[in-house]
């Protein structure tokens, strides 16, 4: 397989038939969209997201959104698509859905050998988040004192990187502050600049975002890490065009279980 070097260039080789069956020979079963807030335990900021969701056969697709960026019918009116339609006319976040419902269903990741299965346990939601961020965090190799930037902030992987000793560059739209009161900006560049290596949700995927740390951290030799419920198999397409190491936590999410869960981490150079 190539590598791949922009989204736009991963959207057409998908619909160039090129990483698996046409998309319009498939179609989007279903598509919905959740909104949830989440506050937790000695936490008190209510993070609030948006998903929309692609079903495909026996795949989902995923993707966060923000606060009016989709339509009220788009569920009704895109339910019954073909995946093309989808990934050509939709609006980003739902053409990320779709794509990502298409790369998961071509190539699940519990069927990739260059994935790492990781169970979540059962629990609390604060013990399964943390549970979760510490299994984000142990991809990276960074000694204590690293700079991390954190694109996309989430109060358990803050405190995962400090227990690691990193110094939590963090930056976020929707946050001021973390959770023990430090500030967080909106400017990716002023935790981009200082940062050693960056760990990002995969909202960036639907944020437009993406792109531009993905060539920050490739003109600096940084390691990238992602993060993602939103776009996994999106994102797992940049692994070693960019992307160092991959947390892909497909649909459905830690957060709406409370029993065990698994995600799957990827490393580049491990690629199959």
């Amino acid at each position: 397989m190539t590598e791949t070097a922009t989204l736009d260039a991963l959207f057409a080789e998908a619909l160039g038939g090129s990483r698996g069956p046409h998309p319009s020979e498939l179609v989007a079963t279903s598509v919905f969209w959740l909104q949830h807030g989440t506050r937790l335990a000695g936490s008190n900021t209510t993070s609030r997201s948006r998903y929309v969701l692609v079903r495909v056969g026996r795949s989902y697709g995923a993707c966060a959104f923000e606060a009016g960026e989709l339509a009220t019918n788009v569920c009704s009116e895109a339910s019954g698509s073909r995946l093309d339609a989808l990934m050509r006319d939709a609006p980003l976040a739902l053409r990320v859905a779709a794509l990502d419902a298409y790369l998961t269903e071509v190539e699940h990741h519990r069927d990739r050998a260059d994935a790492e299965a990781v169970a979540l346990p059962s629990g609390t939601p604060e013990q399964r988040a943390r549970a979760r961020d510490e299994a984000i965090t142990g991809l990276l190799d960074a000694a204590p004192g690293t700079r991390v930037a954190l694109i996309g902030v989430v109060s358990p992987l803050v405190a995962a990187l400090h227990e690691r000793g990193c110094v939590c560059l963090p930056c976020d739209y929707n946050l001021d502050t973390t959770v023990d009161g430090g500030p967080v900006t909106s400017v990716m560049s002023e935790v981009l600049e200082p940062a050693e290596a960056v760990v990002a949700t995969g909202m960036t995927l639907g944020n437009g975002t993406f792109e531009e740390i993905l060539r920050h951290c490739g003109q600096r030799d940084v390691p990238l890490t992602i993060y993602a419920q939103s776009g996994a198999a999106v994102a797992r397409a940049f692994l070693g065009s960019g992307v160092t190491a991959l947390s892909a936590e497909p649909f459905p999410f830690s957060q709406f279980d409370s029993g065990p869960t698994t995600l799957y981490r990827y490393r580049a150079g491990h690629s199959s």
